[in-house]
């Protein structure tokens, strides 16, 4: 596996074709294709190229994503569980959700989870225009920034649904997905888990929604049995390589 230096893709121009990332391999929500996925290993972008999967740290290491919250019952008791076993995870967060939820959010923060943008509202922001999809996303990076003083620098388009172009306005780094938990879809934490379990491996950034109880029950579930396994739960941004 190749290891990317962050630091040196900081002034990337966006110049690499995302028709060049591969086959599809995963789809959000299962509704439809994503125009932009990732080859194996290629799950976070920046500035148009590819930030690999990082093997550089010590032991098994896997990130817990969250997408569509902040959800008032289920993200408390989220945090909760992971509070409980020392586990941090990232939350990409939803404009229309953070408002009422700011307390949440400054919870988030505080106990040490990374906190990323997930756009305004769940549309699919290539159809939506460029112009709108900028304003979008600032209007939630800025409603993240006043909350928590720290403006996100990532970012999880809804549907994995990207563009080039996108990527070069917006200027965040991109993350997708290599484990899809389909939470969303299953609503069984049985089912969850052992979807999640089959298919996991050392470096993931496992997709899941912190808007359904079944959600929750089957992400500490998940975090229980891989911690026997041996693995650590880290943030996306420590996946990647300063």
């Amino acid at each position: 596996m190749k290891l990317i230096n962050k630091s040196k893709l900081l002034a990337a121009v966006c110049i690499a074709d995302l028709l060049l990332l591969g086959s599809l391999i995963h789809t959000v929500r299962g509704e439809m294709p994503a125009h932009v996925s990732a080859d194996e290993g290629s799950w976070v972008r920046e500035g148009g190229d590819t930030l690999d999967r990082a093997k550089g740290l010590e032991g098994k290491c896997v990130a817990l994503t969250f997408d569509d919250g902040p959800n008032e019952d289920c993200t408390e008791k989220l945090l909760d569980g992971l509070k409980e076993r020392n586990v941090r995870a990232t939350f990409f967060l939803m404009g229309q959700n953070i408002e009422g939820n700011e307390e949440i959010v400054k919870r988030m923060k505080a106990e040490g989870h990374l906190i990323g943008n997930h756009s305004y509202s769940h549309v699919q922001l290539t159809k939506a225009g460029s112009d709108a999809v900028c304003q979008a996303v600032d209007r939630t990076s800025r409603m993240i920034e006043e909350i928590t003083g720290e403006r996100p620098q990532y970012m999880r388009p809804p549907y994995g649904d990207w563009n080039e172009e996108l990527e070069c306005r917006v200027g965040m780094t991109t993350v997708l997905w290599s484990v899809d938990s389909l939470d969303w879809k299953l609503r069984n934490t049985n089912r969850v888990v052992k979807r999640v379990l089959k298919d996991v491996e050392d470096g993931d950034i496992i997709l899941m929604h912190d808007i359904f109880p079944t959600s929750v029950e089957a992400a500490l579930e998940i975090v229980d049995t891989l911690t026997k396994r041996g693995y650590t739960f880290v943030t996306v941004d420590e996946l990647l390589i300063d």
